[in-house]
C-alpha cells in the first residue's frame, strides 16, 4: 500500500505550466505567478534555459534534473536535493543553498557568486510515516565529488560546507568564505582564491598546483599532503620602491608615444611581477610594451593602448582587458584563463604600407575566456586552448584555428 504522505512526482507538463507563469511574473506580463515549488518532487525533469529568479524551491527534490543555463539567481534552494543534477552554465548568483545536497552534480562554468552553502536546519520525513513524523537535523551544504570546473564562486559563503574530492579546477573563488569547510582531496588546480578565508578548513591531500593564493593564510588550515607546487603567493617584502620604478617606465612608454619617439621609450617589463602596480596601468598608452613572462594575474588593463605589445608566456589569468587595444600583440603561450576580453581590439596592426602583423595567440591557454564582442579578424589561435571560451558576438573573420582546442566554446559558430 502506498504512503499518502510521499510527495507525488510532478510531471514535465505541470512543471512547464508553473515555469511559464513564473516567467510571466518576472517579465511583468499578465497572468504571472511566482513559482512555489517547495518540497516538490522534480527528480529527472528538465528546467534548462528557464528563468527561476527568486523562485521557491526549498526542500525540493531535483535529483538528476537537467538545468543547463537555468537562471536560479536569488532563488531559495534551502535544503534541496540536487544530487547528480546537470547545472552546467547555470546562474546561481546569491542563491540560498544552505543545507542543499549537490553531491555528484555537474556545475561546470556555473556562476555561484555570493551563493550561500552554509549549514542549514533541515526537516527530514520519517522513512515509514512520511510527512506525519518529522525530525530536524543540521546539515551543511554538500558538494562532495561535484564538478565545478571553471565555475565562479566569488564571495560565496561555504563556511562548514563539505566538498570532498570536488573538482574546482580553474574556478574563480575570490573572497570566498571557506572557514571550517571540508576540501579534503579536492582539485583546486589553477583556482583563483585571492583573499579567500580558509581558517580551520581541511585541505589535506588537496591539489593546489598553480592556484592563486594571494591574501590567503594557509597556516590556519589543515594542509597535510596538499600539493601547492607552482602556486602564486603575495609578492615578498616591501615593493613600494620597485612599484615606483615600474610606473616610471610605464609613463616613459606613454611619453614615447606622445612625443612621436623623441622622448621616453617602450617599457621593458620582462619577467616582472607587475601585480604591485595594482590598477595603475589602466587606460595608459603603452604600445610596443614588452612583458614576456611577466606576472599580471588579476590586473586591470581595461582601455589600455597595447598595440604591438609582447606578452609571450606571461600570466594574465583573471585580468581585465576589456576595451583595450591589442592589435598586433604577441600572446604566444600566454595564460589567459578566465581573462576578460570583452570589446577588446585584437585585429592586425599596420606596420608599413600594405603590411600588417596579426594578433598572435599561438599555444595560449584561453580556457573560460570572456571574449564577447571582441574584434579579432585574422588573429592566430593555432594550438590555443579555448575550452568553454565565451565568444558571442566576436568578430573572428579570417582567424586561424589550426590544432586549437575549441570544445565547449560558446558563440564560435556564429562568429
Amino acid at each position: 500500500m502506498s504512503n499518502p504522505n510521499v510527495r507525488r512526482h510532478m510531471t514535465q507538463g505541470e512543471l512547464t505550466v508553473t515555469l511559464d507563469a513564473h516567467e510571466r511574473l518576472i517579465e511583468g506580463r499578465p497572468g504571472g505567478r511566482r513559482a512555489v515549488l517547495n518540497f516538490a518532487n522534480l527528480a529527472g525533469l528538465d528546467l534548462s534555459g528557464r528563468n527561476l529568479t527568486e523562485a521557491d524551491l526549498s526542500g525540493a527534490i531535483l535529483e538528476g534534473a537537467k538545468a543547463l543555463k537555468t537562471n536560479f539567481e536569488r532563488a531559495n534552494l534551502f535544503g534541496s536535493d540536487l544530487r547528480r543534477a546537470d547545472l552546467r552554465g547555470a546562474n546561481l548568483r546569491r542563491a540560498d543553498l544552505r543545507g542543499a545536497s549537490l553531491r555528484g552534480a555537474n556545475l561546470g562554468q556555473a556562476d555561484l557568486s555570493q551563493a550561500d552553502f552554509r549549514v542549514g536546519r533541515i526537516a527530514v520525513a520519517d522513512r515509514f510515516k512520511g510527512l506525519e513524523s518529522m525530525r530536524h537535523v543540521m546539515r551543511p551544504g554538500e558538494l562532495d565529488e561535484a564538478n565545478l570546473a571553471g565555475a565562479t564562486l566569488d564571495g560565496s559563503q561555504m563556511d562548514g560546507s563539505s566538498a570532498f574530492r570536488t573538482d574546482f579546477t580553474d574556478c574563480s573563488m575570490r573572497g570566498a568564505k571557506l572557514s571550517g569547510a571540508n576540501l579534503k582531496d579536492a582539485n583546486l588546480s589553477g583556482a583563483m582564491l585571492q583573499d579567500a578565508e580558509i581558517g580551520g578548513a581541511n585541505l589535506e591531500g588537496a591539489n593546489l598546483r598553480g592556484a592563486v593564493l594571494v591574501g590567503v593564510d594557509v597556516t590556519r588550515a589543515r594542509m597535510s599532503g596538499a600539493d601547492m607546487s607552482g602556486s602564486l603567493r603575495d609578492p615578498p617584502g616591501d615593493n613600494s620602491a620597485r612599484a615606483a620604478t615600474l610606473l616610471a617606465l610605464a609613463m616613459g612608454n606613454q611619453q614615447w608615444l606622445e612625443s612621436g619617439g623623441r622622448d621616453g621609450r617602450p617599457a621593458a617589463f620582462d619577467g616582472e611581477d607587475l601585480r604591485i602596480l595594482g590598477a595603475a596601468l589602466k587606460g595608459l598608452l603603452l604600445p610596443a610594451l614588452s612583458a614576456r613572462g611577466a606576472c599580471m594575474v588579476g590586473m586591470d588593463l581595461s582601455g589600455a593602448q597595447l598595440q604591438g605589445a609582447n606578452f609571450e608566456n606571461a600570466d594574465l589569468r583573471g585580468a581585465n582587458l576589456n576595451g583595450a587595444d591589442l592589435r598586433g600583440a604577441r600572446l604566444m603561450g600566454t595564460n589567459l584563463t578566465k581573462t576578460s576580453l570583452r570589446q577588446t581590439k585584437l585585429g592586425p596592426l599596420a606596420i608599413a604600407p600594405g603590411r600588417a602583423t596579426p594578433a598572435n595567440f599561438t599555444g595560449a591557454r584561453m580556457r573560460y575566456v570572456r571574449g564577447e564582442g571582441m574584434d579579432a579578424p585574422g588573429a592566430l589561435f593555432d594550438k590555443a586552448d579555448l575550452h568553454a571560451a565565451a565568444l558571442t558576438g566576436a568578430n573572428l573573420a579570417g582567424a586561424s584555428w589550426k590544432d586549437a582546442i575549441l570544445d565547449g566554446a560558446i558563440g564560435l559558430m556564429a562568429a
